[in-house]
């Protein structure tokens, strides 16, 4: 009896598809704002392989297709493909203004597996948009 019970909470429980940081869905709206571009959503995307991986892509889009999922993150409206859509399960989306290089926005998907750095380097080496754990 426990162990079906067990498996029914996991059942219903249920990882948030994606988060943005205040950072992040601020600089979505200035953007949207800036261009005048009502209507469309941030489309957050698996763009390729990297050393981490997969690397994700993202672009302002109005063109939704039926088998794209929608969400609606702190006033700013998120579009993810079918394929993408596991690999972003639980990610967070953050703006980040980092002196060395740029600012931008980062990916931190847990169904990217981090990875080691050989001979002591730090960060990532590819320049995607991984969430490297050192």
């Amino acid at each position: 009896m426990l162990q079906e019970l067990d498996s029914q909470i996991a059942i219903t429980t249920d990882t948030p598809m994606l988060t943005l940081t205040s950072a992040a869905s601020d600089a979505v709206k200035n953007i949207l704002s800036e261009r005048n571009l009502e209507g469309y959503a941030l489309r957050v995307y698996v763009a390729g392989g990297g050393c981490c991986g997969v690397n994700f892509g993202m672009a302002l889009d109005n063109n939704f297709r039926d088998l794209d999922s929608t969400f609606e993150i702190d006033g700013v409206k998120v579009v993810v493909d079918e394929v993408s859509f596991e690999y972003l399960r639980g990610a967070k989306i953050d703006f980040v203004n980092d002196p060395e290089r740029g600012a931008g926005f980062a990916v931190d998907s847990p169904n990217v597996k981090s990875h080691g750095h050989e001979h002591g380097e730090s960060g990532c080496g590819c320049g995607g948009s991984c969430a490297c754990q050192n």
